[in-house]
């Protein structure tokens, strides 16, 4: 495992962080993955109030001896606060979920638009200042879903943030607080940068056309997909940690098997120009760019909103006819959307979902 200095902190994090959104419902299997990750060197695991089980499990996880090898993150349920009080009930909740007295970082969750607002009327700011002093987070960070003006507006409001999440992949770089500008930008105030979303919650792999197989395979130097995305990434000096979310044991141990070389600056012109041809495949597509997060759940009205956009990304992708009629063998589909938007305030990815809802339900009832 490679590590890094996380910024001004005086930790030092392994570049290979364990995501702990998408672990197995097993409990058994879940800290199988927790505790072989820590005795493979991962010492960042990262979870949420949101995350449903997972500070529970990790509570758990972390228990005989596994706390103290690790640094612990999570993150404030802002678009579930109501007053400035709220922030510190969740944190409280969360310690006692996490088994723990303190964490080691604590961010401000997903400041899209309307939670940065919140944050902002709250003074949430100030809060994360004030479980600093009482001891019970170490560091305060950010993870942000927004422009890069907004991205920059945040680091502006606080001068010692200690770090920062954004969103990067071979898809996204100039997306997402700017993307790759983004990263250097944070780099360049000398915040460590936390990648999220390396394979886009795993859509990137599923979604990986023929073409694109294709290219991979006729090119000299032998890797798999997944591993081209995660070395575009720790390629990057400013990229201190890349999180994934490993949905098994064997996941787990590839991705590990990835990061033994995690070494910046290794990309080769060569390389970039594949990731280039990747990325043109992608987007010749055409495809929903869900990441199958389930922040816009529940819906209303009941629609199965990722599930929606998968049927129809896989039909994009295939023109498989029976995917048609899978889709419309169920009975939460995308017709039933009124266009409330709700759903839309929680999307990390910004997307328009009652516009994308009525396309989906357009070309698979046809």
């Amino acid at each position: 495992m490679q590590y890094t200095n996380f910024g001004k902190t005086g930790l030092k994090v392994s570049r290979f962080g364990l995501g702990t959104m998408r672990l197995p419902a097993d409990e058994k299997a879940a800290i199988e993955i927790v505790r072989y990750a820590v005795d493979h060197g991962v010492n960042y695991i990262d979870t949420a109030y949101i995350y449903a089980g997972s500070e529970e499990l990790l509570g758990k996880a972390l228990a005989d001896g596994y706390r103290e090898k690790v640094t612990l993150v999570t993150k404030c349920p802002v678009i579930y606060s109501q007053s400035h009080a709220d922030f510190e009930k969740f944190l409280d909740e969360q310690l006692r979920r996490l088994k723990v007295d303190y964490v080691d970082v604590y961010m401000l969750h997903n400041l899209s638009p309307g939670v940065w607002e919140k944050v902002k009327k709250y003074d949430g700011i100030p809060f994360l200042e004030e479980m600093r002093k009482k001891g019970k987070i170490r560091f305060k960070g950010f993870s942000i879903h927004n422009t890069f003006e907004a991205f920059k507006e945040v680091i502006a409001s606080a001068p010692d943030w200690s770090m920062t999440q954004i969103q990067l992949n071979i898809l996204d770089q100039y997306n997402q607080a700017g993307g790759t500008h983004g990263l250097q930008y944070a780099a360049a105030q000398g915040l460590p940068v936390v990648i999220m979303e390396p394979l886009r919650g795993g859509s990137l792999v599923e979604e990986l056309s023929d073409e694109g197989r294709k290219l991979i395979e006729e090119f000299p130097e032998k890797r798999t997909f997944v591993e081209w995305c995660m070395r575009w990434l720790y390629s990057k000096p400013e990229a201190s940690v890349i999180l994934s979310g490993t949905s098994t044991l064997d996941q787990l141990k590839d991705q590990l098997r990835i990061f033994e070389h995690a070494a910046p600056n290794v990309m080769g012109e060569a390389e970039e120009k594949l990731i280039t041809e990747l990325r043109r495949t992608f987007e010749a597509q055409a495809l929903i760019g869900c990441t199958d997060c389930k922040y816009c759940l529940p819906c209303p009205k009941t629609v199965l909103i990722p599930s929606a956009f998968a049927y129809y990304n896989r039909y994009m992708r295939t023109r498989d006819e029976s995917i048609k009629k899978a889709y419309m063998s169920g009975s939460r589909k995308a017709d039933l959307c009124v266009g409330c938007r709700q759903c839309e305030r929680h999307c990390p990815q910004g997307l328009e979902i009652s516009k994308l809802l009525k396309e989906v339900h357009a070309v698979l009832s046809n």
